[in-house]
C-alpha cells in the first residue's frame, strides 16, 4: 500500500522559511498589542487619579515625538520616548491625594516624598518586559542639566537623551497648565523661564527643539490646558 503521508519540510526549505516568518510577524503583533493595551491600561490609571495628568500626558507624548524626530532620535529611542512620556507620572499613583492636591507650597518632608514619584514609576515599569529602558527614563526625568536634580544628580549626557526632553516638555506643560489651586502662565513667561533654566536645568539642545515649533501650537494647547489664548498670547 501506497504511503500517501505529508513529507517532513527539510529546516532549510522556502515553505519552512515562510512558515517561521510568518510565526515571528504573528509574535511582534502580539507583542505590541501587549505593549499598546498596557500602556493604555496605564493611562487609564492616571485619569482615574487625576484626569489632568492623563491629558497632560498624551499631551507631552505628541510634543515629545515631534522633539525626538527633529533630533534624529532612532525608532527605539522614539518608542522608548513615547512610553516614557506617556508614563512618566505613573509613580504619582502611590504618592496621597492629601500631597498631590495641596494648594500650597509642599512643607520638606511632603516635597521629598512627592520627588519619589520617579523611583515609583521605575519600580513598576522596570518589572515589565520590553519597558526596562523606558523606566530608566522615567526615573531619571527630573534630573537636572547641571547634576543638581534628583535622584541620581547625573549631569549633561549622563542623563538619558529621553529623559532630558520629557523633562523640558514636562515642565512648559506645567508652566501653563492652569491648576484648581492656580492659573497658567502666559506663554511669553513660561518661554522666558525655560530659556533662563536653559544650560542649568534644561538641555539647551531640547529647549530650541521643542521652542522652534512650541507656539505655532499654542492656540490649541492653552485651549487643552484651560489657560485663555488672549491671556497667553
Amino acid at each position: 500500500m501506497l504511503n500517501h503521508q505529508t513529507p517532513a519540510l527539510s529546516e532549510g526549505s522556502p515553505v519552512s522559511a515562510t512558515l517561521e516568518s510568518l510565526r515571528i510577524k504573528q509574535l511582534e503583533e502580539q507583542s505590541a498589542a501587549l505593549r499598546n493595551s498596557v500602556i493604555c491600561a496605564f493611562n487609564q490609571l492616571l485619569d482615574l487619579k487625576d484626569l489632568n495628568t492623563g491629558v497632560h500626558s498624551t499631551r507631552l507624548a505628541e510634543w515629545g515625538m515631534r522633539v525626538g524626530q527633529e533630533l534624529g532620535l532612532e525608532e527605539s529611542e522614539l518608542q522608548n520616548l513615547e512610553v516614557a512620556a506617556l508614563l512618566h507620572d505613573i509613580g504619582k499613583v502611590g504618592i496621597p491625594d492629601a500631597i498631590l492636591r495641596k494648594p500650597g507650597r509642599l512643607d520638606p518632608d511632603e516635597y521629598a516624598l512627592m520627588k519619589k514619584h520617579s523611583e515609583y514609576g521605575w519600580a513598576v515599569l522596570r518589572m515589565l518586559p520590553g519597558f526596562e529602558r523606558a523606566a530608566l527614563d522615567i526615573l531619571h526625568h527630573h534630573e537636572s542639566f547641571d547634576g543638581k536634580g534628583y535622584p541620581a544628580g547625573l549631569k549633561d549626557t549622563e542623563i538619558p537623551v529621553v529623559s532630558r526632553i520629557v523633562c523640558v516638555i514636562d515642565a512648559f506643560d506645567a508652566m501653563v497648565s492652569s491648576r484648581p489651586y492656580r492659573k497658567g502662565l502666559p506663554y511669553e513667561e513660561a518661554v522666558r523661564r525655560l530659556n533662563e533654566a536653559s544650560g542649568t536645568q534644561f538641555d539647551p539642545v531640547v529647549v530650541r527643539t521643542f521652542l522652534s515649533f512650541a507656539q505655532a501650537e499654542m492656540s490649541t494647547v492653552f485651549a487643552a490646558a484651560g489657560t485663555s489664548v488672549s491671556s497667553a498670547l
